[in-house]
């Protein structure tokens, strides 16, 4: 029995190792090494993959679960997963998986935005994504701190986190308000953007965040002026026509530009997020510097008409002040004595204007007052014929030296005035029309009258002599007087032809005189012997001794 039992389980086991040989067939290597393989990728996979980062935005729009990348340089390092809204309903939460090698650019400064067609100022961008669709554009930032919430912007940046210039900050008015992208100006040329513009309820004020790029930021000192730019700039005024043209850029959406008032040394340079204020033009901006004036009252007792807030306050040409309201608390009541309703005008000497570096406005003040006593007097004058625009002149009237009276009014001190131009010149206007009353007319208008009568006797005198000059002119023998002059005129045309040069008239007159002429040289010396002794025409010789008679001598002859 036992050794049967000792065979049987040897029969078990030979049976049992043969079952396992079927068992571990060769074809179950495949599937072995194929499960290896896929375990071994879903774990590099899931030990290569980067972080996951939870990006917030206002709207969805071009964004996909799943299909949505997002890109640096152009190359992908990461892709949208999920797109949901927040608990709220406000936000849009979309949650992203990072490439391992995006790891590092995930810090607290860096920016996500965007990109899709845009149309703009700065010209068309994002065509690319018409067909592959939009994506998010990661910039890298500076900052030592890891991030994992961060929030997109529906348009990219105006300059890079690293990028080196200057940030400061705008204040201004609602109706200054700017946007995201619009330029920044020097003398027409760009240095720099827009980053940021928010409306603070409290102050009603806008609020910019403004970038100026290395190395125009160094034009940037405590003195320096902003103000808003509209692309053209028009405007009329006391001194004429104003014209201004900025950039196309800012001719199409606006912008800003700044600079240094001519009165004022450059400065210093300012430190990053310093406030300035932007004025609304660039009159505006200038005028902000003079911040240390006298105030006085001007009562004007005619039209202020043309007159505008901001008219200069001048000095024989040059510009002491500005105009600061017309008219300027209107119901205050008036100074004593005075028996007309004048206009109050609020004007502000302004010495700052004249170069002055060391101001006591206490001083300027006295002076004033003695320069009153002396004759100093403000009027309205015209500035533009074609614009009608007027200004405060300052001048000395010599008259009324030492009439001065001090006034107030409204708790301000009077600014003594005299008649406008306009005030003027009706003034003499009225007094020429009295002087023409005062005439006696009736003496002049006898006169007129006998003035007339010889000029009409005068004029039928030119009539009739009109009329004997028509019938002359009338007559028939006057009328063929000129077929006359012309037949004359011919036949002298003619004589003069026939003496012409080349006639044979003329050359026989020129023979006939050149034989007169050789006879008179022959006729000379007989004409000069003749006029030394005149019995030269009776004898031969004067000087021969007389003849003797006698007969002929005939003894030769045979």
């Amino acid at each position: 029995m036992n050794d049967t039992a000792r065979d049987t389980d040897r029969d078990d086991e030979h049976r049992a190792h043969t079952s396992r040989q079927a068992r571990l067939s060769p074809i179950w290597i495949v599937p072995i090494v194929a499960l290896l393989i896929g375990a071994w990728l879903v774990y590099d996979n899931y030990a290569s993959r980067g972080p996951l980062i939870t990006l917030t935005m206002d709207s969805a729009d071009g964004i996909e679960a799943g299909s949505t990348l997002i890109k640096t340089r152009n190359v992908e390092i990461g892709q949208v997963e999920s797109v949901s809204l927040s608990d709220d309903q406000s936000r849009v939460i979309i949650k992203a998986r990072m490439k391992s090698q995006a790891e590092p650019m995930l810090v607290e400064d860096s920016s996500f935005w965007v990109v899709k067609p845009r149309i703009g100022r700065e010209g068309i961008s994002g065509l690319n994504t018409v067909l592959s669709g939009a994506y998010l554009q990661l910039e890298p930032g500076q900052s030592d701190k890891e991030a994992r919430t961060f929030e997109v912007s529906d348009q990219p940046p105006v300059a890079p986190p690293g990028a080196e210039g200057i940030r400061i900050n705008l204040i201004s008015q609602v109706g200054n308000a700017l946007s995201v992208g619009d330029p920044i100006t020097f003398q027409g040329f760009p240095v720099g953007r827009v980053e940021k513009a928010d409306f603070d309820v409290d102050t009603q004020q806008m609020h910019h965040r403004i970038f100026i790029e290395s190395p125009y930021n160094q034009l940037i000192t405590h003195n320096t002026r902003f103000w808003s730019t509209s692309g053209i700039d028009f405007s009329l005024n006391s001194q004429g026509i104003n014209l201004q043209v900025e950039s196309v850029e800012a001719l199409l959406g606006g912008g800003v530009t700044f600079g240094v008032p001519e009165d004022l040394p450059p400065g210093q340079p300012v430190s990053p997020d310093t406030t300035f204020t932007l004025h609304p033009d660039e009159q505006s901006a200038r005028e902000g510097t003079f911040d240390e004036y006298l105030e006085y009252v001007l009562l004007v007792e005619n039209t202020v008409r043309g007159l505008s807030k901001g008219a200069p306050v001048e000095f024989r040409g040059v510009r002491l002040g500005t105009v600061a309201s017309v008219p300027w608390n209107f119901t205050a009541p008036q100074p004593d004595g005075r028996d007309r309703l004048a206009i109050p005008v609020l004007i502000r000497i302004e010495p700052q204007r004249l170069g002055v570096d060391k101001l006591d406005l206490d001083d300027w003040r006295e002076r004033f007052d003695r320069l009153f006593g002396l004759g100093l007097r403000a009027s309205l004058k015209s500035g533009s014929l074609l614009t009608g625009a007027l200004f405060v002149d300052l001048t000395f009237d010599g008259q009324r030296a030492g009439e001065h009276k001090a006034e107030t009014f409204a708790g301000r001190t009077v600014f003594p005035t005299t008649s406008t131009g306009l005030a003027q010149i009706q003034s003499q206007v009225t007094a020429l029309l009295d002087k023409l009353n005062a005439l006696e007319v009736a003496p002049i208008l006898t006169g007129l009258e006998d003035n007339l009568t010889t000029s009409k006797a005068m004029l039928e005198e030119v009539r009739k002599l009109t009329a004997s000059m028509q019938s002359l002119l009338d007559d028939p023998g006057t009328r063929e007087l000129p077929g006359s002059l012309n037949a004359t005129l011919k036949e002298l045309q003619g004589t003069l032809e026939g003496l012409s040069a080349d006639s044979p008239a003329y050359r026989e007159l020129t023979d006939t005189l050149d034989q007169v002429e050789r006879l008179m040289r022959d006729l000379q010396p007989a004409a000069r012997k003749i006029s030394e002794d005149p019995r030269a025409l009776l004898f031969d010789s004067i000087d021969a001794e007389d003849p003797t008679p006698r007969a002929p001598d005939t003894r030769s002859q045979p």
